[in-house]
């Protein structure tokens, strides 16, 4: 047995098994079906990580842009872009990252699916410079910009007008691996022309118009039915479910606030805030 066999061996049975085998079950009926499980388990050894190593952490940290797939609770799927400055999206440890949200269309849709199933995929493609891209999947939540501040005081605040941060998401890295760099075009700068972005804006033309004509026979397609009303008792629910989300939180920061209350003069007479919705009353 060659020294390096002797290694493998040695490293095989001291290093610690993996007992979970990446990906879907469907992905692994495909691999069997298509005869590529074996180049499949290489892949998944090699290169499939439950965290951000040092380069990937590195690679996240100049990135501009990204992809965004999200699911509803029924299974049905959107794709979105994200794009901001080198370093938009925060590398808060190995295990975690959070990017602003800022203010769009009004639809939320990525946010939306993220309220009913926290599952997320992101792609980062560096298209410029090393022609590689970074997956990352994992679990995510949606944080208020305050609470986001308060818990990380090394976020800057956007310098560009009109680009400030409405919310943020914070995800938890499950999976991060490699997309190779086989059929990733290179690209290269532009000069900027014009005025710049407009962020921000609510003016059409400056947000591209009607570029695609869909627009044009909206009233072809005449008006939404009206949504069916929610019954008292799912509105009560979902009101009781705001108010302990709001309770909990709210219990965590009084802890935390405590030592400094006692320094700072009270605000004699303020009831404490306990949400927007009361559970006694008249309606």
């Amino acid at each position: 047995m060659s020294t390096f066999e002797q290694t493998e061996q040695q490293h095989a049975l001291t290093a610690p098994l993996r007992t979970t085998r990446p990906g879907s079950g469907g992905e692994h009926l495909v691999q069997q079906r298509m005869g590529t499980a074996e180049r499949a388990d290489r892949f998944y050894a090699e290169q499939v990580l439950d965290r951000l190593n040092p380069r990937m952490r590195e690679f996240v940290a100049r990135q501009e842009m990204f992809f965004l797939a999200t699911a509803d609770g029924h299974g049905e799927c959107d794709n979105t872009f994200r794009a901001g400055p080198p370093g938009f999206v925060h590398v808060l440890d190995d295990t975690t990252l959070a990017y602003p949200e800022y203010r769009g269309n009004g639809v939320h849709a990525s946010l939306g699916n993220i309220e009913e199933n926290p599952h997320v995929g992101v792609l980062m493609v560096d298209f410029l410079r090393d022609r590689i891209g970074l997956h990352v999947n994992g679990r995510a939540g949606i944080v208020a910009d305050e609470d986001m501040r308060r818990a990380h005081s090394g976020l800057t605040v956007d310098p560009v007008p009109g680009r400030r941060a409405l919310v943020w998401v914070v995800i938890t890295v499950e999976e991060a691996y490699i997309h190779c760099a086989k059929h990733i075009p290179h690209l290269q700068r532009v000069p900027a022309r014009g005025s710049g972005r407009s962020w921000g804006t609510d003016d059409a033309k400056r947000k591209g118009g009607d570029f695609f004509g869909a627009a044009a026979d909206a009233p072809e397609r005449g008006p939404f039915l009206p949504p069916p009303r929610a019954s008292a008792a799912t509105w009560r629910a979902e009101a009781e479910r705001v108010l302990a989300r709001a309770a909990r939180r709210d219990s965590g920061a009084d802890a935390e606030a405590a030592g400094a209350r006692t320094q700072d003069a009270p605000d004699a007479g303020a009831p404490d805030f306990s949400g927007w919705f009361s559970r006694t009353g008249s309606a």
